[in-house]
């Protein structure tokens, strides 16, 4: 079953489903939770830069584990190509705990002899969601010198591809 589109989870509605346990399963526990999208929450060579800018969401969120993972690849990417892969720090400061619950509905023929609708509707895990707050930094870039320009450029691509909106923070 294909993803649903993102506006059906950006909304933070509901309190944190974040129970997940790997160790001792209890029945309160989360069961069944599909693994996070995010390959890597650090890329490039740590060191002292002189600049440093942060994507700070202007309104509270949810953003799903693919979106960031699509917007990390899209800054990476951009700074790999323009500044080198050994001249930057790129890091998500956001992770995904929220547990993303999808109660689907059965459609086509037959499907009201077949379907529960609304009963039992709790749902099951289908995927995880970083749960981002007003003025809170959600990824962050060290740079050299000389690379403003650049690095703002990274993080407009990267915005793109998050639900809601954002801001570019130098300091």
């Amino acid at each position: 079953m294909a993803l649903r589109p993102a506006r059906c989870y950006h909304r933070m509605n509901k309190k944190a489903y974040t129970r997940v346990s790997i160790h001792k399963p209890r029945k309160s526990y989360v069961k069944g939770v599909p693994s996070i999208r995010i390959h890597q929450f650090e890329v490039g060579k740590k060191g002292r830069y002189p600049l440093k800018f942060h994507l700070v969401s202007k309104n509270d969120v949810q953003v799903r584990s693919n979106s960031l993972e699509s917007a990390r690849i899209a800054a990476v990417r951009f700074l790999t190509k323009k500044l080198g892969a050994e001249n930057f720090f790129f890091k998500v400061l956001v992770y995904p705990h929220h547990v993303l619950r999808e109660n689907p509905m059965a459609t086509g023929a037959g499907a009201d002899r077949f379907s529960e609708g609304m009963r039992r509707s709790f749902g099951k895990p289908i995927g995880q969601a970083a749960r981002i707050r007003k003025n809170q930094n959600v990824m962050m870039v060290n740079a050299p010198e000389n690379s403003e320009n650049v690095v703002k450029e990274a993080l407009e691509r990267s915005s793109s591809k998050l639900p809601g909106t954002y801001r570019i923070v130098s300091g």
